[in-house]
């Protein structure tokens, strides 16, 4: 099987697919519904025969995105600036042997990896090295690498504290190991919290919710195989366990992350739909009071895949979701016990069984709203759709075809068609045309490249043009 989807990938990764609509609930052959296609890599693109996690990383002197992606062999960088173009930058190969789980986390300039490949440990990257690569893709070199542990699981880092917590080593009982950021080229180990066992992830934040008595405190949230475990490390030297959560038809507590409010944590069990038989289940804790969380309702999804990592971005909860793909769930009335998916994109158009195939993590946090989507799809970029697509009459006019190849005609209901422009999806003017007070008007869009456009009308009417 695996060599038969090396073959397809091969085969699929001559055309760079990019910019290609949802549209009619299809992207190039991947289910979807609100989510268009902006850009795709295959594993064989970037010399692997598997992929896991995926960061992000923006470049905060020249605003570029870039995306980190975990191989079985390495970890792949990808310059996502130009959304429809992107660049495979190269690689950072494995620190010893290829693993089918790897992390990666970003904090100041830097990206930090574990593996839990033998003797790993964890390898430093600086990340400004992508500012400048001849003839990509290339093969780089670490920048740094410490090994005070070997395997490990998971890394979380707080970037608002600048301490790395490496989970799920042999250290520690499995559960994390501080290190100390400040000098990214040398990290610096200064302790661990051993008191509640193995941690398989978690989301470390400094304290801003409604328990007050924690405000200001840097609170580990970890998810214990069986529980939720809430820890006080503020003190590196001296850890405390505030509480512990459990809930029903727990098979493997697997990832958690808070709401922004602080009032409700959203936790993922990866292997209840296989034990139980769920659809999509997500339970929802009510942690605000830290002293003594409590258990809140259960979310099902429209189907039964096994999900796996979960962020919330404002009032939105991004799942990947394994053979379902990327699920978008609105939480904005979750403290009614109301959650609703509003949006997907699948990556595994095979099936949406409980299985361990598709889509292993999403990366919501960019703030062009490209979402990164990473597993054993390879690399996948996607962006909410804004526009419609086809002939549909927006302010009174209409376009069609849509997608196009040659031309497209402009109609009007009522006003006159006075201006026209098209841009490209950087912003770049391609086309302008100014309109003698007609109703109808078709332009000549034979020049223009395939992929997407947006085009305006009179200077208020926008609509997005496909250009094949």
């Amino acid at each position: 099987m695996k060599k038969i989807t090396s073959l397809l990938a091969l085969l699929t990764s001559i055309t760079l697919f990019a910019q290609s609509p949802c549209s009619g609930g299809i992207a190039i052959g991947f289910p979807c519904d609100g989510y268009d296609l902006q850009a795709k890599l295959y594993l064989w693109d970037m010399g692997a025969s598997d992929g896991n996690d995926s960061w992000g990383w923006t470049d905060p002197d020249s605003g570029k995105e870039y995306a980190l992606v975990g191989l079985d062999n390495g970890t792949a960088f990808i310059d996502i600036s130009d959304p429809v173009n992107v660049v495979y930058l190269g690689k950072l190969p494995t620190h010893t042997s290829p693993s089918i789980w790897r992390d990666i986390k970003v904090y100041n300039n830097h990206a930090f990896i574990v593996s839990e490949a033998n003797g790993h440990g964890m390898q430093v990257f600086d990340l400004t090295r992508l500012r400048n690569v001849a003839n990509p893709p290339v093969t780089f070199t670490e920048d740094a690498h410490n090994g005070d542990f070997g395997s490990a699981h998971n890394i979380a880092i707080n970037e608002e504290t600048g301490f790395a917590y490496v989970i799920g080593a042999g250290n520690q009982n499995g559960g994390p190991i501080f290190f100390d950021l400040s000098n990214p080229l040398n990290p610096t180990n200064v302790g661990g919290y051993s008191g509640s066992g193995y941690s398989h992830d978690a989301q470390i934040i400094v304290y801003d919710g409604p328990d007050t008595d924690y405000t200001g405190r840097e609170i580990f949230f970890g998810s214990n195989e069986d529980q939720i475990v809430i820890v006080d490390v503020t003190n590196k030297n001296n850890p405390q366990l505030i509480s512990s959560l459990s809930y029903g038809s727990v098979a493997y507590t697997h990832q958690a992350w808070l709401t922004e409010d602080r009032n409700f944590i959203l936790i993922g069990d990866e292997l209840d739909e296989l034990d139980f038989g769920f659809q999509t289940r997500t339970i929802v804790a009510d942690v605000s009071n830290l002293d003594n969380p409590t258990f809140g309702f259960q979310y099902f999804g429209n189907v039964s895949s096994i999900d796996h990592n979960g962020y919330v971005v404002g009032d939105k909860y991004y799942l990947a979701n394994y053979s379902g793909g990327m699920r978008v769930i609105d939480i904005s009335d979750i403290a009614n016990e109301n959650m609703n998916e509003i949006g997907y994109f699948d990556t595994y158009p095979q099936n949406n069984g409980a299985n361990f195939g598709g889509t292993w993590n999403v990366y919501p946090f960019f703030e062009s709203g490209n979402i990164v989507i990473s597993g054993e799809g390879g690399f996948t970029l996607v962006k909410e759709s804004t526009l419609g697509i086809g002939e549909e009459t927006l302010n009174g006019f209409s376009m069609a075809p849509n997608p196009a190849t040659n031309e497209i005609t402009v109609r009007s209901e009522k006003s006159s068609i006075e201006k026209l422009t098209i841009h490209n999806m950087l912003g770049q003017l391609v086309y302008e045309k100014e309109i003698n007070n007609s109703l109808t008007e078709t332009i000549n869009i034979s020049q223009l490249t395939s992929g997407m456009y947006i085009v305006t009308i009179n200077n208020t009417t926008t609509q997005r043009l496909m250009v094949n």
